[in-house]
């Protein structure tokens, strides 16, 4: 497809204008635990701003591609999980599963039409090795890591690793860090203590977002 710049960053804010408010919508009802809650319209303009954000990023490193629309797909996800982790500390497996299937099935479209099976392969390692890691550490402290953040990191495994094993790594140490550093700020303005259960998805995926921003187009 032949757009020009300009026409596809306003498919992008289109597509993020009219996803963004369902997205905050979606994520509003598991972090209330309430099938009837709506979202302040502060809410609502933040998601679809981090949503448009996200959205022309993922476009920008990886132009007009079958692999476009895991990344595309997993922002959106990436915005519901980090709401309703913030609100609630859960990360609901029907944004999770759904979102495993999806950029999956784009990811072998990827290699089915552009031959970028061994990005594929690489992605599917990388998931199954960031699940298995991050249960071993949930088994040994459940208290550190959640197993929907274990399911998290797999999912994280599946898209950065399609981009290398150094996006992977960089991305969770990344993450890592930014949860220290939250963690050290909020006990340093007595927000919470050195005991208190600080989210982890949010982190993660702000990490995993500025490993792909550092790789830069691929």
């Amino acid at each position: 497809m032949d757009l020009s710049r300009p026409v596809l960053l306003g498919a992008v804010l289109v597509t993020a204008l009219v996803a963004g408010p369902w997205l905050a919508l979606v994520a509003s009802r598991p972090a209330t635990r309430d099938g009837g809650a709506r979202p302040s319209l502060a809410r609502t303009a933040v998601t679809t701003l981090l949503l448009a954000g996200l959205l022309a990023g993922a476009v920008e490193a990886f132009d007009l591609r079958p692999a476009t629309a895991a990344f595309a797909w997993a922002a959106g996800a990436a915005v519901v999980l980090g709401s309703v982790d913030l609100a609630s500390h859960r990360l609901p497996d029907r944004v999770t599963f759904p979102a495993y299937a999806v950029c999956g099935a784009a990811l072998l479209v990827d290699a089915t039409v552009l031959g970028s099976w061994g990005a594929l392969v690489r992605a599917v390692a990388a998931a199954v090795v960031a699940v298995g890691l991050a249960a071993a550490a949930a088994a040994i402290s459940a208290e550190g890591l959640g197993f929907g953040d274990v399911k998290l990191l797999g999912l994280l495994g599946l898209v950065l690793g399609w981009a290398g094993w150094g996006v992977l790594l960089a991305g969770v140490f990344l993450g890592l860090l930014t949860g220290a550093l939250v963690s050290l700020v909020l006990v340093a303005t007595r927000r919470a203590g050195w005991r208190t259960a600080v989210p982890l998805g949010p982190p993660l995926l702000t990490g995993a977002v500025l490993a792909l921003a550092l790789q830069g187009p691929i």
